[in-house]
């Protein structure tokens, strides 16, 4: 990371650049190592009371005394495009939020609040894109109050990392205690070569329904009610994918599930028994969904994994799919 000028480190940012992607270097102290430099780069959320407030891609915010800044600068407001399809924050998100629609969903401003009798955050959390029409204070006592009508915990989901995204937002809600709960990537990959990987898709069966056995693999439920099946079965076109179980087994061995949407073909839900990982079936189930989705003229993939998923991320990795920006769920305290 260059800060030097002429050989001298500089700061070139002022409290103006709030809102701006910066690039900073402080002096830290440490107890048994000495003084050291710490670099930083993400969003300049604040410059308050001396103290800077830099939100990272990965949605934590850390806070700088200005008295240790000994370097920083103004960069761009992304990286350089990664490997994968062009696609703007805007664009995905709503993509991604459609392949999640929840049965009860309400506008505030340009805000979304989205429920689904509590299955999953996707489905149970404000999407923010735009302006609530309110004061901010007011539109989070809207959002607490709504939720709390439906018996739910209110949730925000925000996103970090990419051009357009709400690092600002991020930083707003940790001012006021809302907790960051859960963090995930939102991944994209060309579709062809996911579509053309040599797997086994003879044993892979497609369906537009989830039925009883594609649902006793997918357990995120105890019993699946209306609004499970709802968001499931949500989305332009939907398909559901099923490798059968072992003779006498009712339940799968693997599942799927893709939404496809213009050009983009989500996936989620790809799920493996463990008595049944290390054949092959979570790429044969990718693959046969992938096939049906450039039949349907989509060109382009995404799909949501946490990011403590080691192993998913793995197997991402060697489909060609790269990290495009990062989404996270802040709870109201």
């Amino acid at each position: 990371m260059e800060f030097t000028m002429g050989g001298r480190l500089e700061v070139r940012i002022t409290p103006a650049d709030v809102g701006k992607r910066v690039s900073v270097r402080r002096l830290s102290t440490d107890a048994d190592a000495g003084p050291k430099f710490t670099d930083a780069v993400g969003v300049l959320t604040s410059w308050d009371d001396r103290v800077l407030s830099i939100t990272l891609r990965s949605g934590e915010t850390v806070h700088i005394p200005e008295s240790s800044l000994v370097a920083g600068k103004v960069v761009p407001s992304a990286p350089a495009r990664r490997r994968g399809p062009a696609a703007s924050f805007a664009e995905l998100s709503r993509i991604t939020a459609r392949a999640w629609e929840p049965p009860v969903s309400e506008p505030l401003g340009d805000w979304r609040l989205r429920a689904a009798n509590g299955f999953t955050r996707r489905a149970n959390s404000v999407l923010p894109l735009g302006d609530p029409g309110l004061p901010l204070d007011d539109a989070l006592d809207r959002v607490r109050q709504w939720y709390g009508a439906r018996r739910l915990p209110a949730y925000i989901q925000t996103a970090t990392g990419a051009e357009g995204t709400q690092e600002r937002l991020c930083a707003e809600l940790e001012r006021r205690g809302w907790q960051r709960e859960v963090s995930a990537e939102v991944r994209v990959a060309a579709l062809a070569p996911i579509g053309d990987r040599d797997a086994d898709t003879g044993q892979v069966r497609l369906s537009r329904t989830a039925d009883a056995a594609w649902l006793s693999r997918y357990q995120r439920f105890d019993t699946p009610g209306p609004d499970v099946l709802a968001v499931l079965h949500s989305g332009p076109s939907v398909w559901f994918a099923t490798v059968p179980g072992d003779a006498g087994s009712d339940t799968p061995a693997a599942i799927g599930r893709c939404v496809v949407d213009g050009r983009w073909a989500g996936f989620m839900a790809v799920e493996v028994g463990p008595e049944h990982r290390r054949r092959g079936l979570a790429t044969a189930v990718m693959t046969a969904l992938a096939r049906e989705a450039l039949d349907e003229g989509a060109s382009a993939a995404w799909l949501q994994t946490e990011t403590d998923n080691g192993a998913a991320g793995a197997l991402y990795d060697g489909m060609g799919f790269a990290t495009h920006h990062r989404y996270h769920h802040f709870r109201s305290a």
